[in-house]
């Protein structure tokens, strides 16, 4: 939920969208693990296009204001919700919001949502149908709460015992995810396979169900985050093409319309951005 956020300090007030924003003193306790609270202060409203990046996006709700998310599936109303690595083309409208956003990278996901990442489906899928009544306490302790700082240290807490006993990642699973992370989606599955040493058929098996994505669209993804983001600062779609390491221009926008469901145009005019 990028809201023009600056700055690391424990509070942020912008005074031109409206939006409080709020980050823990000190970090998280988990590794790849950020929050940030959100608040809607002049009731500006939220109207957010929900691009696929390489995390886990977790909005814990507050009070009793819903959002709408909006993809192919039609119109549905969460208090709380998740958007999986590659939810495809959605979007997020409320009033009045106000939440915790919990971004985790892929090995936190694995440990912290307690289901396969295949089993999210490329979707947009209300929390509490994965945590259940441990989503619904949760959300009600933030929203007793009284100060940011005790709401992202209440989300800490919570995740920091969920993340105890849980499932670890495969070291070859995470060090193909992050060769991938760190060649910016530039390499290729039987080079990844290589060097884990496994073949090619037992990383594919491997990485989809821990990663919930295939090597080779989680390379994609990760290439398409860098292309969307520097779309959105402004570089043309040229540019993009050439230092993301695409085959050329219509090559980036087969991409860009799969992933963002919009032309490099569109998005690059649209008002958010890839977290």
């Amino acid at each position: 939920m990028r809201r023009n956020e600056v700055g690391a300090t424990s509070m942020d007030r912008d005074a031109e969208n409206g939006w409080e924003v709020a980050r823990p003193l000190g970090g998280t306790a988990l590794g790849g693990v950020r929050m940030t609270g959100f608040r809607d202060r002049v009731a500006a409203g939220l109207d957010m296009q929900v691009l696929p990046q390489p995390t886990v996006i977790v909005v814990i709700g507050l009070g009793g204001n819903l959002v709408t998310v909006e993809s192919a599936t039609g119109h549905q109303p969460m208090r709380s919700l998740v958007a999986s690595l590659s939810p495809g083309p959605a979007r997020v409208r409320g009033e009045r919001v106000e939440c915790v956003e919990v971004s985790l990278s892929p090995r936190a996901a694995y440990a912290l949502l307690g289901v396969s990442p295949r089993e999210l489906d490329g979707s947009v899928t209300a929390l509490e149908d994965l945590w259940g009544r441990h989503e619904r306490r949760l959300r009600e302790q933030l929203t007793d709460a009284t100060t940011w700082q005790e709401r992202l240290a209440l989300t800490d807490e919570f995740l920091a015992k969920r993340a105890a006993g849980a499932p670890s990642m495969s070291p070859e699973v995470a060090a193909a995810w992050n060769t991938i992370v760190a060649r910016r989606g530039r390499i290729r599955v039987g080079d990844l396979a290589a060097s884990c040493g496994w073949s090619r058929k037992r990383l594919c098996s491997r990485f989809s169900a821990q990663i919930g994505l295939t090597p080779k669209r989680a390379a994609m993804l990760v290439r398409f985050d860098h292309a969307a983001r520097a779309l959105c600062a402004g570089e043309s779609a040229s540019n993009v093409a050439l230092a993301c390491g695409y085959a050329d221009q219509p090559h980036l926008h087969r991409d860009v319309l799969a992933f963002a469901g919009c032309t490099p145009i569109a998005l690059a005019n649209s008002t958010t951005s890839a977290d």
